[in-house]
């Protein structure tokens, strides 16, 4: 078989340039530290802002401040809850329920992507459905979820992975349909066949698309997960979702608040620990941004 020049070189020109990147890495850690303040600052400056335009919002007196109240009231109750223990077991509660969704949403969506990337009949009979699956608003599964399970941890975790999964799939796809074909011959080229070529040099290539669709899998679950503890109340369970119910019922603003105020901030710590460091290193391997930012 002959190899073609333009894809080892290539293949060559990368290994090179992970080598390099590896080699400086050890002189970039002191930098470490300015890079994580000067990506936060930003962040804490527009919660800053946002809380501000909340307290300002309130002295207007649009609103009396037992219904709208501000910024120090939810503080206060959410301290008051971690104090308590209350919030402590709410959250708990949460975060088990979406990891453990999610965890099966990436597992499911993931080998139905492999499945699909490997029989183009897969991928044309049941791409538009997993398309169809993705847009679906989670909430419209809850009616059969109750019918199937009745009130009980399934009834959330069916929708949780219903609506995660898709993205775990299509995120694959998406990647591996945008792997240029002299890098999977370059893999050819150098003995990369069946899974080891999906190893090696697919699943690594696919991995922008594939991280980003897991990105977008995680907030499908987080949403789900809310209106399911919105929705199916378990006696005896604290969640977040189910403080938020109750809050609501007893008309108690600043519980409310609290919550919401939780859910977002949960949701911001997330992307931007987790998934924000996953990207960053991926494109720090890949030489498109500087090493040690």
């Amino acid at each position: 078989m002959a190899v073609e020049p333009q894809a080892v070189d290539q293949l060559e020109q990368e290994i090179a340039g992970l080598d390099a990147l590896d080699a400086v890495r050890s002189e970039a850690r002191p930098k470490r530290l300015p890079a994580i303040w000067a990506a936060a600052w930003p962040k804490l400056a527009g919660a800053a802002i946002v809380i501000a335009g909340w307290q300002a919002v309130v002295w207007t007196h649009w609103k009396k401040e037992t219904v709208l109240p501000g910024p120090k009231a939810a503080f206060q109750e959410i301290w008051a809850g971690i104090g308590n223990g209350r919030l402590t077991e709410a959250f708990a509660t949460t975060m088990r329920r979406r990891v453990i969704g999610f965890g099966l949403a990436v597992l499911i969506g993931t080998a139905l992507g492999v499945v699909m990337y490997r029989s183009s009949f897969m991928r044309r009979a049941f791409g538009s459905i997993i398309s169809g699956l993705q847009s679906m608003p989670s909430i419209a599964w809850f009616p059969l979820s109750l019918i199937l399970f009745g009130t009980s941890e399934l009834t959330i975790l069916f929708v949780v992975v219903l609506g995660a999964f898709p993205s775990a799939t299509n995120g694959l796809l998406n990647g591996v349909d945008h792997i240029p074909p002299l890098l999977l011959r370059a893999g050819k080229v150098m003995g990369a066949k069946g899974l080891d070529s999906f190893r090696h040099v697919v699943l690594p290539a696919a991995l922008p698309g594939y991280v980003a669709g897991l990105q977008q899998g995680w907030a499908f679950a987080w949403r789900s997960l809310m209106a399911g503890e919105l929705i199916v109340v378990i006696a005896g369970k604290k969640s977040i979702g189910t403080e938020l119910h109750f809050a609501q019922d007893l008309l108690d603003a600043p519980r409310v608040l609290a919550m919401m105020v939780m859910i977002l901030v949960i949701g911001i710590l997330v992307d931007a620990v987790f998934f924000a460091s996953v990207e960053r290193g991926i494109r720090r391997r890949r030489g498109l941004i500087e090493v040690g930012t």
